[in-house]
């Protein structure tokens, strides 16, 4: 088969996806609405959602606008020919590049917003599902979160594929090879709308929550999602425009970032292939495009499988689809590999092994590491494991060693992260250097496990937008009053909610730690081409070579690492900090409320919704500007002043220490909230066996270190899963600015 014809599946396949969203959405929308309390609510949650998207999203809009005119003149004025990394300088390139920029701002921005306004149609429905039958609740759910899958994964296919088009890509020969060095402002545009989108979404969402279950559940002793809370609606708000807004966002960018860094590294065997006379040198290139649209297909036909009975553990029934994705995955991965990486004049592997069996092996590597982290993150945050029993029994004796316990189960989790990634990242290196192809096969080996990764996006997506879905849906059955099964029901999705929204951050995270190492090499192949054209061109010595490694010892390296390290810890810093802000400002609100409007307790009053989503909508958006700001503003300082080996050395640690407090953050936080759920569901017992339930002095603590681990699982954990790639985007848009 032809190499070059796969890579007409592309096209398709991201429109078949699309087609088949719009499919589940039409099939969630036919749903029962449920009761006219049951609608009144999810009216008013939707109202408050669309406000603060509207709101936000013409804010960051405003930023793109200006951060591409900025992109448009720093590139005009510095990749001049002496510092091109292609035949495209000057203006020709300035334009090319904003224009990149704005159309990834453009389809991030969308993604958030579909994210969001699929999560606030879907939640009423899987309330009204919830009375009738736990297997169409959770299907209810899984379909409304596929939408956002689908649309977000089949935009960043289809955007990427649209915008290297654009650029000459499907020209062949050295356009193919230059197109994707031309397009990386389109990940950077996407990184930037998603550091924002996460930032504003997750400061709203955390705040509210922290704000309303302080006062409503510890002291007023209310439960959660309580109509007489007046915090409550900001809260079920948050769940959309924060997991579902701000995460469409983060995978968005990622799938966009890391399928261009792949397609970059692969234009290194292209020039390997070109030269050697092998058939179709531009399928290299092509692949990263084609396996993702294969993992498309493949999550489609898994949609059919997330079917169980009514007693089932719900988490069992969404695993059912997910390992029927990654078997799909698997066989299309042997697929595409045997019939794109094709070799000729005897070029093959160690041992006489064909060469794509060694990139075979390397994506199943990436699809591994996929289903480790979907494990691990499950046995750290449900509540069937030891991590989250252990925090909700050291609750029995007040917040403080429940908050010590959830830290340390956070700091442990790094142990098993570190050690996952370090041996993919060996594996998948290994298995490329003995395909046949030298060191350029060790590199693009990791590209392809990061694909063989990203296979599984739309499915794990659809999982976390699950979570939010179901959330809220939990929330109007509380608030309407709905029956006690039905309330049953969405406090078990709830809790596997909790999960699947943990288990996609630590997917995203390990996407992040494999696409950081391949944006990482990315970066040293455009410094070299442009180091290379130097020395051509006589202004730049043979003896000053080429970058091949980072050395720690120069001062300026270690100096960029040690801000890199920094900037981690201060932006998270500056991130939990807006929260407690913006909670504090919720709390005094809710607890004047009670104050001044007594018969709020006994139903004869409405609490004022609408002014705590006000005050969080406000205070969200202004406190999302200096953190955001700082980030971006770090790599490009960093490489102005130190130079272009010291931004290698600060893309480097600042990965690593993003990773490892990230993975603390996440999973920290995802452990907390499930400890406070495994006492509410009535598993804490004391010593002569009595229930300690809603109420208790332990389900008190345990509210307590849910709110601490609010902020670190929902805002700055996920926002550095974007500071990471963003450090990578920004940097490779503008490496000739560091070349002095």
């Amino acid at each position: 088969m032809d190499p070059s014809s796969l890579q007409l599946i592309i096209l398709p396949a991201g429109l078949i996806a699309v087609a088949f969203a719009l499919f589940l959405a039409r099939d969630v929308l036919r749903r029962d609405t449920g009761t006219q309390a049951m609608q009144d609510v999810a009216a008013t949650i939707y109202e408050g959602a669309v406000a603060f998207i509207k709101r936000q999203y013409t804010t960051i809009g405003v930023l793109a606008l200006v951060g591409a005119v900025v992109i448009f003149v720093l590139i005009t004025l510095v990749e001049t020919t002496a510092v091109a990394d292609t035949s495209h300088v000057g203006v020709d390139l300035g334009l090319r590049t904003g224009f990149a920029f704005l159309i990834g701002a453009a389809c991030s921005m969308a993604c958030g917003i579909i994210g969001m306004l699929v999560s606030v149609r879907a939640n009423v429905r899987v309330a009204s599902a919830a009375r009738r039958s736990l297997v169409e609740a959770v299907q209810v759910a899984m379909r409304g979160g596929a939408v956002s899958g689908f649309l977000v994964v089949s935009l960043s296919l289809l955007g990427v594929w649209s915008i290297f088009a654009i650029n000459g890509g499907l020209a062949g020969g050295q356009n193919t090879h230059d197109a994707p060095f031309l397009i990386v402002g389109y990940g950077f545009g996407a990184s930037f709308v998603a550091l924002f989108a996460q930032l504003g979404g997750g400061i709203y969402t955390k705040a509210a929550d922290v704000g309303s279950d302080l006062v409503g559940k510890v002291e007023k002793g209310i439960p959660e999602d309580d109509p007489r809370n007046a915090g409550v609606i900001a809260d079920l708000v948050g769940d959309n425009v924060g997991d579902c807004a701000g995460r469409g966002a983060d995978l968005f960018e990622s799938t966009a970032a890391e399928n261009i860094g792949a397609m970059i590294l692969g234009g290194g065997v292209y020039l390997l292939a070109q030269k050697a006379g092998w058939p179709s040198p531009e399928a290299w290139i092509f692949f990263p495009l084609v396996v993702r649209a294969f993992g498309l297909l493949s999550t489609i036909v898994a949609m059919f499988f997330i079917r169980g009975s009514e007693t089932e553990n719900p988490m069992n029934i969404l695993n059912r689809g997910y390992w029927v994705t990654t078997l799909l995955s698997a066989v299309s991965l042997a697929f595409v590999t045997n019939v794109m990486m094709q070799t000729a004049g005897g070029v093959t592997g160690d041992n006489g092994i064909p060469t794509w069996l060694y990139f075979f092996g390397s994506g199943l590597v990436g699809l591994a590491t996929s289903i480790a982290f979907v494990y691990i993150t499950q046995y750290y945050t449900a509540g069937s494991f030891r991590p989250v029993r252990e925090i909700a029994e050291a609750s029995k004796t007040g917040p403080g060693t429940n908050i010590i316990s959830g830290m340390a189960v956070g700091f442990e989790t790094t142990l098993v992260t570190a050690v996952t990634i370090g041996i993919a990242l060996l594996a998948s290196n290994w298995l490329g250097a003995h395909s046949g192809l030298g060191s350029v096969g060790g590199i693009f080996g990791t590209a392809v496990a990061t694909m063989g990764m990203l296979m599984t996006t739309a499915y794990v997506l659809a999982m976390d937008t699950f979570g939010p879905i179901t959330d809220n849906a939990g929330g109007i059955a509380e608030f309407s009053r709905a029956e006690a099964g039905a309330r049953e029901i969405t406090d078990r999705l709830d809790a596997v909610g909790n999960t699947t929204k943990a288990l996609t951050k630590g997917y995203a995270i390990a996407s992040a730690s494999l696409a950081a190492f391949l944006l990482f090499s990315a970066y040293i192949d455009k410094v070299n081409l442009i180091l290379q054209r130097q020395i051509d061109a006589g202004t730049r010595t043979i003896q000053q070579g080429l970058m091949t490694s980072v050395n720690l010892a120069d001062v300026n390296v270690f100096v960029a690492a040690l801000i890199a390290a920094m900037l981690v810890y201060f932006f998270s810093s500056l991130a939990i900090r807006a929260v407690g802000k913006t909670a504090g400002a919720i709390i005094f609100e809710v607890r004047r409320q009670f104050r001044e409007m007594p018969g709020i307790m006994t139903y004869e009053q409405k609490p004022d919704y609408a002014r705590v989503v006000d005050i969080t909508t406000q205070a969200a958006l202004r406190e999302m500007m200096l953190p955001g700001a700082v980030a971006v503003a770090t790599p490009i300082v960093v490489g102005l002043l130190l130079g272009y080996q010291a931004v290698a050395g600060l893309l480097m640690v600042g990965t690593i220490a993003g990773v490892l407090l990230a993975t603390v953050l996440n999973n920290g936080g995802g452990a907390w909230d499930n400890a406070k759920k495994y006492i509410e569901s009535g598993h804490l017992t004391d010593d002569q066996g009595n229930v300690l339930g809603k109420g208790s002095p332990a389900h008190a603590a345990a509210v307590v270190g849910d709110t601490v681990g609010d902020p670190f699982k929902d805002t700055a954990g996920p926002s550095l899963h974007v500071l990471v790639k963003l450090l990578a985007t920004i940097t490779l848009v503008l490496a000739p600015l560091f070349i002095r």
